[in-house]
């Protein structure tokens, strides 16, 4: 790389990027944490493997919890040699091919484009639902005014910038950690005499091993997101720490919240009969189990959840746009999402086209199937590139510290990511349908459409890779060099072209 001597950087207007040391410990920590929408994922997500798991469920959280700390340990470690907006994508670049690097890149901004979809459907449906339950003469069905509201708020907290972004994050995930961590004390006094450890043992799965890893399949997808911070590494003070000990810290604080809870739900209502404890509404769930038990606190248990999709749908949008910028930066996606906002330092066009992404399928799959069935298709989509995206990180992992030979540490760099990447091929053909295991179940419509819907959306990502490498095939190689500061990087692409 041929360096421009110092009178000409001097003279090169500085572009504008991300504000630099903008947030420390605690704001990164609360993008993965929200993230990983701990209140959504206690309500719904884990409860779903009680149908396989029955009682058993909290053996399966343990069991998904050992799988993220694996993938965690080999995001920290990568986020440490290479702190980067790109984050996922350089280090795949890096790792094991620039070409990887590109399609994780193209992969992970589809990640944070579904997830405020995702999170702002289940806003709509749940507070339309619960609406209707104590005022009959509100419409259940009317739902989509609750999920615009959400994305109106996400982008207004995008437009501002990081930290009001990430300061939204933080307050929303207190509250929510707070009032499920309340309830699961209640729980466990509620259960008295009924405590037991053996709810961490196969004793109350219906099948065995087999229904608890099943079950952990589903308390995995309650984990999605736990890497959220690598993306705010360029805004970030002292990143190279900072951003591998929030991924480390929330995977395993987040992980411990969900064991405990689990556990607390499952004594309070019963080992025996929890495989009917996997709908969000009802007496079998953490909302009709605190009206029963607790009067009005069912009420914060319905005000977190909808924190917790808020703060979920933020957080998804800071991945996307930082991903998107980080991209266009170097031309590899449209440079106009590298544009930055000269007040608030915010890559605004990402931050737009996240919006724009959101209202689209929120509302198109909304009205078009059901907003309960649209929130399954898009989990659906969802689940099968994220746990592609980790295991590809387990790999990049092993790949970039085989290739440095120095300093390679046998269980780190090789142990721990070959564990990572076994433990999340279950979670990766439960999503995608292909029955393998007996506790995988071919899905049916409309969530079989989702295989070949992420299928095609990769497929235009090979092409236009494809078409960059015949075009501009120093775009691609870029893809591993997006952790240099912008003003490094832009220097480098001129004195190269």
């Amino acid at each position: 790389m041929t360096i421009i001597g110092e009178g000409a950087a001097a003279s090169a207007p500085r572009p504008h990027g991300l504000r630099r040391d903008a947030i420390g410990l605690r704001e990164v920590l609360f993008q993965s944490i929200t993230d990983m929408a701990p209140g959504a994922a206690i309500a719904a997500s884990i409860p779903a493997g009680a149908a396989l798991a029955g009682g058993s469920l909290p053996l399966s959280v343990v069991f998904a919890l050992v799988a993220c700390l694996l993938c965690a340990w080999c995001i920290g470690l990568l986020a440490r040699e290479m702190p980067a907006a790109g984050s996922l994508a350089t280090y795949a670049a890096r790792g094991l091919h620039p070409a990887a690097g590109f399609l994780v890149a193209w992969g992970y901004v589809l990640v944070g484009w579904l997830i405020p979809p995702l999170v702002l459907l289940q806003l709509g449906f749940t507070t339309a639902s619960t609406i209707n339950s104590e005022f009959h003469g509100y419409p259940a069905s009317l739902w989509w005014p609750w999920s615009l509201a959400g994305a109106v708020i996400v982008l207004a907290a995008g437009y501002y910038g990081i930290r009001a972004s990430a300061g939204l994050g933080t307050i929303l995930g207190l509250s929510e950690i707070a009032v499920f961590l309340i309830l699961a004390v209640f729980f466990v006094a509620h259960a008295g005499a009924h405590n037991t450890g053996q709810v961490f043992t196969t004793r109350y799965s219906p099948t065995g091993l087999t229904g608890v890893i099943g079950g952990s399949v589903f308390t995995l997808l309650a984990f999605g997101g736990f890497e959220g911070a690598a993306p705010l590494a360029e805004e970030a003070r002292n990143p190279r720490r900072t951003i591998q000990r929030a991924v480390l810290l929330a995977t395993l604080g987040i992980g411990v919240l969900y064991v405990f809870t689990t556990y607390a739900v499952d004594v309070a209502y019963g080992p025996k009969g929890f495989t009917a404890f996997a709908t969000e509404t009802g007496g079998a769930s953490w909302v009709g189990l605190a009206r029963s038990l607790y009067g009005l606190f069912w009420f914060f248990v319905f005000l977190a959840i909808v924190n917790s999709t808020i703060a979920n749908a933020n957080a998804g949008v800071n991945v996307s746009s930082r991903t998107a910028y980080a991209m266009g930066r170097i031309g590899a996606f449209p440079r106009f999402l590298a544009v930055v906002s000269p007040r608030h330092r915010s890559p605004v066009y990402s931050v737009g086209a996240a919006f724009v992404v959101t209202v689209a399928v929120t509302l198109g799959l909304g009205f078009g199937y059901t907003p309960t069935v649209a929130f399954a298709m898009v989990g659906t989509g969802l689940v099968i590139i994220l746990v592609a995206i980790y295991i590809l990180m387990n790999a990049s992992c092993l790949g970039f510290f085989a290739r440095r030979r120095a300093g390679f540490n046998w269980l780190s760099h090789l142990v721990i990511p070959l564990l990572g990447i076994a433990a999340f091929v279950p979670a990766w053909l439960t999503a995608a349908g292909i029955k393998v295991f007996s506790f995988v179940t071919p899905l049916a419509p409309p969530l079989s459409y989702m295989g070949p819907g992420v299928g095609g959306f990769m497929v235009l990502g090979v092409i236009c890779m494809i078409y960059l490498y015949r075009t501009r095939p120093r775009t691609i190689t870029d893809v591993g060099l997006v952790h240099l500061d912008a003003v490094e990087l832009e220097e480098a692409t001129v004195e190269r072209s």
